[in-house]
C-alpha cells in the first residue's frame, strides 16, 4: 500500500513533529504501513485495536509499547492519547483504520496530535 505509506511520510513523518508512525487495520489488527524505525508486532497492533475495545482499562493501565509504561491521558472512542515523561504515543480510530504515532522531547505533543487527527480526518473523509 504504497498511498499509506506517502501518507505516514509526507502528513506526519517530514512534518518533524511525529517520530514514528503506522497505519493498522483496525478489523484484523495488521500494519498496513509503517515508517521506517517503527516495527510493530503483530500483538502490538492487536494491543492498540485492542485499547478501542475497553477504553476504561486503557484509562487505568495505559499502554506498555517500546519496553515504557505510557499513562492514558485522553481516551474516547476516537481518541487515544498517552505519555511517557517527555515522551507520547497518540492513537486515532478512522473507520477502517488506527493511526499510531509517536513524539520525543524534542517534539510539540500538540503538534503530532494536530497531525495525527487531520490524517485521519482525511481518512474519515475518504470513507476509510
Amino acid at each position: 500500500m504504497k498511498q499509506f505509506q506517502n501518507l505516514i511520510n509526507d502528513c506526519l513523518i517530514d512534518i518533524k513533529h511525529v517520530e514514528s508512525a503506522a497505519i493498522l487495520v483496525a478489523k484484523t489488527a495488521t500494519v498496513t504501513a509503517a515508517s521506517t524505525e517503527f516495527p510493530v508486532l503483530p500483538s502490538q497492533a492487536q494491543m492498540f485495536v485492542d485499547a478501542f475495545k475497553n477504553l476504561t482499562l486503557t484509562r487505568r493501565q495505559g499502554i506498555y509499547f517500546q519496553d515504557k509504561v505510557y499513562t492514558c491521558v485522553r481516551a474516547d472512542r476516537n481518541s487515544i492519547y498517552c505519555k511517557d515523561d517527555a515522551r507520547g504515543l497518540i492513537m486515532v480510530k478512522t473507520t477502517l483504520y488506527i493511526i499510531v504515532a509517536t513524539y520525543n522531547n524534542s517534539m510539540y505533543p500538540s503538534v503530532c496530535a494536530e497531525a495525527v487527527e487531520k490524517l485521519a480526518a482525511y481518512l474519515k473523509e475518504k470513507g476509510k
